[in-house]
C-alpha cells in the first residue's frame, strides 16, 4: 500500500481555508471584518512569497478563538464547510482521490492550516487521516497557542516522519500533490511529486525537474 498525500489549500480546494474562516469569524462578529481581513491578507501575501513566519499567522488567526470551546467552534465550522468549502472543492481533486483509493493507496491530507478546519474538510472528501497544525486546549477552551511542530515547510516532513514511524509506514512509492513553493521540501522527498495549479516558483521547478503538472478545476 503506497501513500497518496495531498496538500489542502489551493490543491484540493480553490481557496485558502484559513482565510475563508477568517472571513467567517467576521460574519460571526468575533472580529472587525475590515481590519482583520486587511491584516490576514498581508500575512497571506507573505505566505505566497515564502516569507511568512507561520507562528505569527497562527497567533493572529487564533486570537478570536481564545476562550471558546472546541465544541462551540466545531458546531460553527460544520455548516461553514457545507456552505463555503464544498462549492470550491476541485472536481479533478475528487477524481484523483478516487483513483488512488481504487488503487488501494492510503490517503493522507497534510496542511499548514489548523486541524479544526482540516479535519472537517477532509471528512467531506471522505479522507480519514490528516496532519495539520494542532491547537492547544487548556481547561476545556482554546488558549490561542499551538502544540508541537507546525505542519509548514520542513515541519511537514518532521510531522510526516513521526506519523510514518507511529503507523509503521514508509514513503516507498508515495505521491504528494501541492500547489505551493512552500511544499518543495516534501515534494523532493517523495517518489512521485505532483504539482497542482502551481505558483510561479513551483512551476519553474516542476518544469525543470519534469514533474507532472496538473491544472485542476
Amino acid at each position: 500500500m503506497a501513500l497518496a498525500i495531498f496538500d489542502l489549500d489551493e490543491t484540493l480546494i480553490h481557496g485558502d481555508c484559513a482565510t475563508l474562516w477568517s472571513e467567517q469569524m467576521g460574519r460571526l462578529g468575533w472580529v472587525d471584518p475590515e481590519s482583520f481581513m486587511r491584516q490576514n491578507n498581508e500575512l497571506m501575501d507573505a505566505y505566497s512569497h515564502g516569507k511568512l513566519r507561520m507562528e505569527e499567522y497562527m497567533a493572529f488567526s487564533l486570537e478570536p478563538m481564545i476562550g471558546r470551546t472546541p465544541e462551540e467552534v466545531d458546531h460553527l465550522v460544520g455548516p461553514w464547510v457545507e456552505d463555503f468549502i464544498e462549492p470550491i472543492i476541485f472536481s479533478d481533486a475528487t477524481k484523483a482521490i478516487a483513483a488512488h483509493r481504487k488503487a488501494g493507496d492510503r490517503i493522507l491530507v497534510i496542511s499548514a492550516s489548523g486541524t479544526h478546519l482540516v479535519r472537517p474538510i477532509a471528512d467531506r472528501l471522505g479522507i480519514d487521516e490528516i496532519l495539520g497544525i494542532e491547537l492547544e486546549v487548556l481547561h476545556g477552551v482554546y488558549s490561542g497557542n499551538t502544540v508541537g511542530t507546525l505542519t509548514y515547510r520542513e515541519g511537514k516532513i518532521t510531522r510526516l516522519l513521526e506519523w510514518l514511524d507511529a503507523e509503521e509506514e514508509n514513503l516507498e512509492g508515495a505521491s504528494f500533490y501541492s500547489d505551493s513553493r512552500n511544499d518543495l521540501p516534501l515534494l523532493l522527498k517523495v517518489d512521485f511529486p505532483h504539482v497542482v495549479n502551481p505558483d510561479p516558483v513551483l512551476l519553474e521547478h516542476a518544469e525543470k525537474a519534469g514533474w507532472p503538472i496538473h491544472l485542476w478545476k
